[in-house]
């Protein structure tokens, strides 16, 4: 038993003696790999290192070499740019050197011109002088022959020149006129004459009130009915002022617009004749009235459009028309007015081969916006070119609306006949009535126009203002200074007055030589 543990005991020592020896073993075997890789990763990595340092300095050769190369290329073409900078140099420096040259014989020549020059102002200075106490001797030579001063003689030049320029500016506008008269007057005479012969249209003038007669004076009483409501209530629906005073057996009615002033009227009447006068008889009555206005300026309007001989208006415009038989301007009712210069300019393009259908179209149409100046904002010519346009008017009516007042130039020949027409169908005798005050302001203006030139005496305005007869000073204004004072005399009226037609200018000049025998 004892043997048996020894045994085990020494197999046990052994084992682990013989483990022992092998763990010692490997380990030294591991050493001796381990250092035999340690030298060969250090004789791998020496040889690297050298092949580096190799490497390097052959690069570092290389790039030396480059560099002395490209520092020698540089080197070289330094010098050649420096060369080349030199020469150009040495160039400018010889240019230089010409240029200075050249100047100098310029200065040289210069200096000689100067010297010459100076030598000839003083020579041409003496010579002045020479010449001015010439002159002097001879000026007093005159005087002394003439018995006239300088000034006396310059004035006595001056006033043969401006003599000699007035005849020859007097002649020259005689002749001019005289031209333009035999060209065009005959003509235009016989074409106005011819059109005013063939045309006659009758003349009603109506003013901004309406009188109303009244089968009693007691009928005002019910007009104005109890507390006034009746006539607040006329006035308010109708528009207009009623007017009840002394006046026996009448009431007038008073607006500005005519349309409304023509409703109130027979507003009025139907109510004086059917004798209920309340407040919704007023109305009913004022419905019924403006319905009867209405379709009398529809009439009226189809009525002139036919007269006129004019087709394809527009309805509205035919409403526009009929509206003006209640539009007067200066007395003078707008609608006939319209139709007298849509005949004018129709007989008269006519006469001179225009358009006559155009003619006639724009001189109805001229006027058209006298129906809206009442109403809306602008000028009647403003709203007629207006309204022309949104009814679809050709270019030349449009063109012949805005111009037949000379707002703008007439660049047709219709939009010039029709402002012909108007100026004739406004200017002719009894077609305007004036205010008696701006009729004498207007004479007025026009003699202190005509005097307020130098050799006038004299002025007289007559034939209603279309003549101005002028006396003048004959020692003042010669024959042929008279033609000028004429001609500036109309250029002053056409600047500074507004009148229709034309005025002539007449002037006078006498020279009496009175004597007697005994």
């Amino acid at each position: 038993m004892v043997s048996t543990w020894v045994t085990v005991i020494i197999a046990v020592v052994a084992a682990i003696v013989a483990g022992v020896a092998g763990f010692v073993a490997g380990g030294l075997h591991r050493k001796r790999v381990a250092e035999s890789t340690i030298g060969s990763a250090q004789k791998e990595a020496t040889r690297i290192v050298n092949e580096a340092v190799s490497k390097a300095e052959s690069i570092k050769k290389e790039k030396i070499l480059e560099a002395k190369d490209e520092i020698h290329k540089q080197r070289s073409e330094t010098e050649k740019d420096l060369r080349e900078r030199r020469s150009e140099i040495q160039r400018q420096e010889r240019r230089l050197n010409q240029k200075e040259e050249t100047l100098d014989k310029k200065t040289d020549n210069l200096e000689k011109k100067d010297e010459q020059l100076n030598k000839k102002l003083k020579e041409v200075d003496a010579k002045l002088t020479e010449v001015e106490s010439i002159k002097r001797s001879q000026f007093e030579m005159l005087e002394r022959i003439s018995n006239y001063t300088k000034e006396q003689a310059r004035d006595y030049l001056l006033k043969l020149l401006e003599g000699d320029l007035d005849r020859e500016k007097a002649l020259k506008i005689i002749e001019f006129e005289q031209k333009l008269k035999d060209e065009q007057d005959a003509m235009a005479r016989e074409v106005v004459s011819t059109a005013i012969q063939r045309c006659a249209a009758d003349q009603t003038s109506e003013a901004t009130v309406s009188v109303v007669a009244l089968p009693s004076d007691e009928m005002k009483g019910r007009i104005i009915g109890r507390e006034g409501r009746n006539i607040r209530t006329l006035e308010t629906i109708t528009g207009v002022d009623l007017i009840i005073d002394d006046t026996p057996e009448t009431i007038t009615v008073s607006c500005f617009e005519p349309v409304r002033r023509e409703v109130a009227r027979l507003t009025l009447e139907k109510l004086i004749s059917d004798g209920r006068i309340h407040p919704a008889r007023i109305e009913e009555m004022y419905e019924k009235s403006k319905r009867e206005v209405e379709a009398t300026i529809k009439q009226t309007g189809e009525r002139a459009v036919i007269d006129a001989g004019v087709n394809g208006i527009h309805p509205e415009l035919v409403k526009l028309l009929g509206r003006l038989r209640y539009r007067t301007s200066f007395g003078q009712n707008v609608l006939n007015h319209s139709l007298e210069v849509s005949y004018l300019a129709g007989l008269m393009a006519a006469e001179i081969g225009a358009d006559v259908k155009l003619a006639k179209r724009a001189g109805l149409l001229h006027d058209i916006g006298k129906a809206l100046d009442h109403e809306m904002e602008g000028t009647h010519i403003q709203l007629g070119v207006e309204y022309a346009k949104k009814y679809k008017e050709s270019e030349a009516v449009v063109h012949a609306i805005a111009a037949h007042h000379g707002d703008i130039e007439a660049k047709t020949v219709v939009a010039c006949l029709v402002q012909a027409a108007d100026a004739v169908s406004a200017s002719r005798p009894g077609a305007r009535r004036e205010n008696v005050q701006n009729y004498i302001k207007r004479l007025e203006q026009l003699e202190e126009i005509a005097t307020s030139f130098d050799g006038v005496e004299k002025s007289f305005a007559i034939q209603a203002g279309r003549e101005v007869r002028i006396m003048v000073n004959p020692e003042k204004v010669s024959d042929d200074k008279m033609v000028l004072i004429a001609r500036d005399v109309v250029k002053k009226i056409e600047e500074e007055l507004d009148y229709p037609g034309q005025i002539k200018v007449n002037i006078i000049r006498e020279n009496r030589a009175v004597d007697y025998a005994k």
